[in-house]
């Protein structure tokens, strides 16, 4: 590609992944979330794929990397699930409360980012697990793209 469309990308790059980051630790108070959030990280490496080639965005996102941080979002995802249910029901048996619970509290600032729960961290893993599925998706992509366009 062109210098403009590469020094395009290095100044955008950093602005998709603040974009992205934002859209996951909001998302459980705004609209957005992991799996938004994910998709708009994962575009960056879809920017840096077309301005600088695959083999040097591969070179840095190996395919053992990808496989390690999807696993880790699905295994962290699974750990707080079990956590979150075994936490409520252990806390609701002992305690005697409610079916479900305390209701949450109503307070002047109902939508402040510390009354998520679990589920930021959540968001975090779906986040993770987008990231590196799209990521792997786009790098097969380019990778077959450019051994076809070398046989002819």
């Amino acid at each position: 590609m062109s210098k403009i469309v590469r020094t395009t990308a290095r100044f955008m790059t950093p602005a998709i992944l603040l974009y992205g980051l934002y859209l996951i630790i909001h998302g459980h108070v705004s609209s957005g979330g992991g799996f938004q959030g994910g998709a708009v990280f994962a575009s960056s490496a879809v920017l840096l794929t077309v301005a600088f080639g695959s083999k040097p965005v591969g070179a840095y996102l190996k395919e053992h990397r990808l496989v390690a941080i999807s696993c880790g979002g699905a295994l962290m995802f699974i750990i707080l699930g079990f956590a979150g249910i075994g936490t409520t029901f252990f806390y609701n048996v002992f305690v005697g409360s409610s079916l479900f619970g305390n209701v949450p509290a109503h307070g002047p600032n109902p939508e402040d980012i510390w009354t998520g729960g679990t589920v930021p961290l959540m968001n975090i893993a779906v986040a993770l697990n987008v990231v590196a599925g799209l990521s792997a998706v786009v790098l097969a992509m380019a990778r077959a793209s450019n051994e076809s366009s070398e046989d002819k």
